[in-house]
């Protein structure tokens, strides 16, 4: 599914989504709009590049080895039904990998941290750390781990200035959330952020 092109120009300067930007563990039961979770995919992998490659978030080498995956629930998102969805950046669409509610197993598999199950989004980061460390050996999972954290911030800040509230997660079984995800054994996910 083709997502909306990104909007460049929002109501909130950097400055202030930056001075304002708090992780949270409460949220409404507002729905997204197309919009916002346009932005939200874009914001953390979109390409920035008219005719190019280069995306939102700076990578080692530009070889990405990053893949955003959302979990969202029913009526959580303006037409889209509850499943898995995985962000393709060469295309700004996602693709539904699997229909369901999966928000409470992903809190499971998070050990237990069911306040994750009412945000309306969670947004996955995972790593295929083969696609970097080709290139740079070892120290491309380094670098991997680097291009995590400037995604999870994009997102953080682009969540702030469209109005909602976002956390962060890093305490989840790997396996288990993975095999939530249903990402594959390749791709190791890293960061999990609630949003709603």
């Amino acid at each position: 599914m083709d997502l909306l092109p990104p909007i460049l120009n929002g109501n909130m300067s950097l400055e202030q989504a930056i001075f304002i930007r708090r992780s949270k563990r409460s949220f409404s039961k507002k729905t997204l709009t197309k919009q916002q979770f346009s932005q939200i995919f874009w914001s953390g992998q979109g390409i920035t590049e008219v005719g190019g490659f280069k995306r939102s978030a700076p990578s080692g080498g530009a070889l990405y080895p990053a893949d955003i995956y959302g979990l969202i629930g029913e009526k959580c998102v303006d037409g889209l039904s509850a499943g898995i969805y995985h962000y393709r950046p060469d295309k700004h669409s996602v693709v539904k990998i699997a229909d369901g509610d999966r928000r409470k197993d992903l809190a499971f598999a998070s050990l237990g941290q069911m306040w994750m199950a009412n945000a309306a989004l969670l947004i996955v980061i995972t790593m295929e750390y083969e696609r970097i460390t080709v290139k740079y050996g070892e120290r491309g999972i380094r670098y991997a781990l680097i291009e995590a954290g400037h995604i999870a911030q994009n997102i953080s800040l682009q969540c702030q200035s469209l109005g909602l509230s976002s956390g962060i997660v890093g305490a989840f079984n790997d396996r288990e959330t993975a095999e939530v995800v249903k990402s594959g054994e390749r791709y190791k996910p890293l960061i999990i952020l609630p949003i709603g």
